[in-house]
């Protein structure tokens, strides 16, 4: 016990904070946009944050002091919440379905860390010292009962380098909502005003919703909450994911499938690794069980009248492709089942059209007799890849590398994300500690990996 709590402390003197501020909007936010109502689908979304920190590594060629680096930052934000004003605002309680947009302001906390960039930057698995780069453990599920949207933290590394950490909530925006705030952000750093030609169609495509007639729904869980999770990352390089495709195409000339043409980077990947997973719970538990493999979908260019990918809040659908039996864990047949779920997708009419079909697939899940077994069984496959979050120059050079904090998550699967090079995709794995020792040492999957 003595040495854990001398264990503790090493680490809380690794990382102190120097100075906390609230970043309010240059300009107060006009009445009449006050409040902003969540979208129906705002509203399935889970009541967590996204946290994410771009890594600045300290190039020692630039201009600007690491106090002329927060000020910029600080004065930007200050000009970006002037058009994403329901950042600065908040949910007048963690159940209420809209924000009060009183211009409050955004938590904006630096902080030193002992440590080197290159720690986090290699880091392959996750552990406490990556939540400490973030505001008020604004970190996925860990801070239910907060009311605000969004916290900011700049870490001060020992080599001189910056961690720029960003927590968003969930309720207000998906991953596409995180990059598109970020580029503007950046953009506003680099040139100085929300007015300049280069800023201006990076503002955000706000739309208006009704009135919401109810409070927040209770988050369905999905995933338990698994108390021996780990998250470990792999990383797979293009030429390998070349090899895989063409893998996929052969299996299905042989006739397991329908011939499938052009599969992605991102649907040969998410069937590799969700079979892997598959394999090794079979393995742990010595029989195989049907298992389901949910993917959210970015759907702003999905609906009828496409969206900008400027367009703030949650445009997210969730396919799932089940499989039933062992033979449908084969890579092929997953391919095919994630594009025929892609194919479902085409023409959605409207945002609540969108919600509803959420809403459906929720009912049959809390429907079936084995949720149990469905919840224990579930793997969910995010993509970020192509957005652009390794591009956010705020005028000292782009980050070498885009880490997210998966550990409090509270499910199991897969977050893909291009490498910092663009030469392949990172996928940090979150399982159970038992089938990681299984998933880990699956040579097949490790055939494709750096």
């Amino acid at each position: 016990m003595l040495v854990e709590k001398l264990l503790r402390l090493g680490r809380r003197q690794l990382h102190t904070i120097i100075s906390r501020e609230i970043i309010k909007p240059s300009s107060p936010t006009p009445s009449h946009l006050n409040p902003y109502n969540l979208s129906p689908i705002d509203q399935l979304a889970q009541q967590a944050f996204m946290p994410m920190v771009l890594l600045y590594p300290n190039n020692g060629n630039g201009s600007l002091s690491a106090h002329d680096k927060a000020r910029l930052l600080k004065e930007s934000l200050s000009h970006s919440l002037k058009q994403y004003y329901p950042f600065s605002g908040r949910l007048p309680t963690p159940k209420t379905p809209y924000v009060n947009c009183n211009d409050e302001g955004v938590v904006f906390v630096e902080a030193r860390n002992e440590h080197q960039l290159d720690m986090f930057q290699r880091l392959s698995e996750h552990d406490e010292s990556l939540d400490k780069l973030f505001p008020d453990d604004l970190v996925c599920h860990n801070s239910p009962h907060s009311t605000n949207l969004i916290g900011v933290q700049l870490n001060h590394f020992a080599c001189g380098g910056l961690g720029l950490a960003i927590s968003l909530s969930h309720l207000i925006g998906d991953g596409c909502t995180i990059g598109s705030f970020l580029s503007h952000w950046a953009s506003v750093a680099r040139y100085g005003s929300t007015d300049h030609k280069e800023v201006q169609p990076l503002n955000p495509h706000i739309l208006s919703s009704p009135f919401p007639t109810s409070t927040l729904p209770d988050s369905h869980v999905i995933n338990k909450g698994y108390a021996n999770r780990v998250t470990k990352k792999f990383v797979f390089p293009n030429s390998k994911l070349i090899a895989l495709k063409n893998e996929v195409i052969a299996m299905a000339a042989a006739g397991s499938t329908q011939p499938i043409k052009n599969p992605t980077r991102v649907e040969v990947l998410t069937s590799l690794l969700y079979k892997s997973a598959v394999a090794a719970a079979t393995k742990k538990s010595g029989c195989f069980k049907p298992s389901y493999l949910f993917m959210p979908v970015d759907i702003r260019k999905k609906f009828v009248q496409k969206l900008p990918q400027t367009a703030m809040g949650n445009f997210v659908s969730v396919m799932m492709v089940p499989t039933r039996v062992s033979s449908e864990v084969s890579l092929s047949v997953l391919v095919s089942g994630i594009k025929k779920e892609k194919l479902q997708l085409e023409g959605i009419p409207s945002l609540q059209q969108a919600a509803d079909n959420m809403k459906i697939l929720q009912s049959k899940l809390l429907a079936n007799e084995n949720l149990e077994d469905v919840i224990n069984r579930s793997y969910w496959c995010s993509s970020l890849c192509g957005f652009p979050y390794d591009k956010m120059d705020f005028g000292w050079g782009k980050p070498t590398g885009t880490t997210l904090a998966l550990r409090s998550a509270d499910r199991i699967g897969f977050l893909l994300m291009d490498t910092p090079d663009g030469d392949g995709i990172e996928a940090p794995a979150i399982l159970e500690k038992e089938d990681m020792k299984i998933f880990e040492n699956d040579k097949h999957m490790l055939s494709f990996c750096h």
